[in-house]
């Protein structure tokens, strides 16, 4: 079987970058820097990036470049059947999450057309529960299809289809090198423009100013090894199966730079055009910024459209660029998320690519409409919270110990990512994956365990419970029973035998 191929290396960077920059780098970075120290959290954070990001970044490209497969097949190559469930694990992770991604792309998408004409009123808050997401329905109720989220919901699969029905290089390739450039451009435009504002600076106080106390608190390194790892989708399959795509020679090091630098500098570029808006509202409203500032659906759904309600002029086309932008970093993501079980299946099953998409993507979009109905955003939230938690931390964890201890193939993949790449590995790498991320992961791992299982989150009423206040038969089934199925469905994929064709190609492939 003939394996798919990146036309270019730049290409390949761009669909990389194009996977790492999400909605996350524009809804969640700014908010978890302000949160954590302001300024003085970019010293754990660049510390969290250098120890833990760029060296499982490094890992993950290396697999897939040297055992050239989808994550299940990767590993079954490293470790054979008692790697493979691995593979598998962060193979459904990532099924999960493109079931609901691709919800919240097709909300931004609504967004959009409504900023032509600001049709989300002075209520936004109302407009998005009530209007826009009918949200009328206790949590664990589905009530019925919402057709305004349904119909950009179909618009948004049938997109990710035709990209990924195009292939490698002239679908996701290609799609990565116009909408990056692109989403660049128009954050760019929002980014001065929003400096321009009044108010702007307080905000960028507000983001900046360095509280150099909170470094001692123990929580603030924690939230950005917890942020570097989600913020760069490594851990759920993806770097794995791209690189797999990479000609026999390729920089991996010098990619896995690359990638992490251009991640962390659009983030910085969300902090910078996030926080002059929400100063320039504080302003508007004569209230300090730690009044306005906000984080994920909130942030974006009710928080800007407020923020365009106020701007002095061109409130519409400002709104479009906005939620424009979120739809192509929500679309550059969800792809990279549907490739790794379109590759995944199609080499297990020895299918072709457009049968894999048809099976994998189809119940993928049918799995989506539980969320598009009117208790969708509940059903949303948990399973998000948890898939993320114990989904791609924990596999994050067990696959950088599983490498390094189990298996004990740091070396080999030190020695293959050497044999092709400017930047040596040394020691320091070995030491970071050893040590350092597995004793920072397990001690984060440990914490949201007692959190959930004991009940601790803190509730606004000043009370401790469930993850939102929700009901524990909710938090059962929407959010342990989805995390577990992900891990289940691993060991049950395991069990299958791998059709002959893919266990050939990699004699063809392999290096040694």
């Amino acid at each position: 079987m003939e394996r798919s191929q990146w036309g270019s290396r730049a290409g390949f960077i761009l669909a990389a970058v194009g996977s790492a920059v999400g909605l996350g780098n524009i809804w969640r970075f700014p908010y978890v820097a302000y949160e954590n120290g302001g300024g003085a959290f970019f010293i754990p954070y660049l510390f969290a990036l250098l120890t833990a990001g760029i060296p499982i970044l490094i890992l993950e490209f290396t697999m897939g470049h040297k055992y050239r497969g989808s994550a299940p097949l990767s590993f079954f190559r490293m470790g054979g059947k008692k790697a493979e469930w691995l593979g598998w694990w962060g193979m459904f992770v990532a099924f999960v999450i493109s079931t609901y991604y691709a919800v919240i792309i097709a909300w931004a998408m609504r967004y959009t057309v409504f900023a032509m004409n600001l049709s989300w009123g002075d209520d936004t808050e109302g407009f998005l529960f009530g209007e826009f997401l009918k949200l009328d329905v206790t949590p664990g109720e589905t009530g019925g299809l919402v057709p305004g989220v349904l119909i950009p919901l179909i618009l948004v699969w049938i997109i990710a289809i035709g990209i990924l029905v195009a292939g490698v290089k002239r679908g996701i390739e290609l799609a990565n090198r116009i909408f990056i450039p692109t989403l660049v451009v128009i954050f760019l435009v929002i980014v001065i423009r929003a400096l321009t504002l009044d108010g702007a600076m307080m905000g960028l106080d507000a983001f900046f100013a360095p509280n150099f106390d909170a470094l001692k608190d123990p929580k603030v390194w924690v939230a950005a090894y917890g942020h570097i790892f989600f913020s760069l989708s490594v851990a759920f399959a993806i770097m794995i199966t791209y690189s797999s795509y990479l000609p026999k020679k390729a920089d991996i090091t010098n990619n896995a730079f690359i990638t992490g630098f251009a991640n962390s500098g659009f983030e910085l570029l969300a902090g910078i055009g996030v926080f002059s808006a929400l100063g320039f509202m504080a302003a508007q409203q004569g209230v300090a910024v730690s009044d306005v500032a906000s984080a994920g659906v909130g942030l974006a759904f009710v928080v800007f459209p407020a923020i365009i309600n106020e701007f002095p002029g061109m409130n519409g086309l400002f709104g479009v660029l906005f939620f424009l932008s979120l739809v192509l970093a929500g679309l550059t993501s969800l792809i990279s998320i549907c490739e790794t079980y379109v590759a995944g299946f199609s080499e297990k099953f020895g299918i072709s690519r457009n049968k894999s998409i048809t099976f994998g993507v189809g119940l993928a979009a049918i799995i989506s409409l539980l969320f598009a109905t009117q208790g969708g955003l509940f059903f949303l939230d948990v399973a998000d919270y948890f898939i993320n938690q114990f989904g791609v931390a924990a596999v994050g964890l067990v696959e950088v110990v599983f490498v390094v201890w189990v298996l004990r193939k740091a070396g080999v993949l030190e020695e293959h990512a050497n044999a092709i790449s400017d930047i040596r590995l040394g020691a320091w790498w070995k030491i970071f994956l050893s040590f350092v991320t597995p004793l920072v992961l397990g001690y984060m791992m440990f914490g949201l365990l007692k959190i959930n299982i004991l009940g601790l989150h803190e509730l606004g009423d000043g009370t401790k419970g469930n993850y939102e206040g929700y009901s524990d038969s909710f938090i059962l089934y929407t959010g342990w029973f989805v995390a577990a199925g992900a891990l289940i469905l691993s060991f049950v994929f395991t069990a299958i035998k791998w059709n002959g064709v893919a266990l050939e190609s990699y004699h063809h492939a392999d290096e040694e």
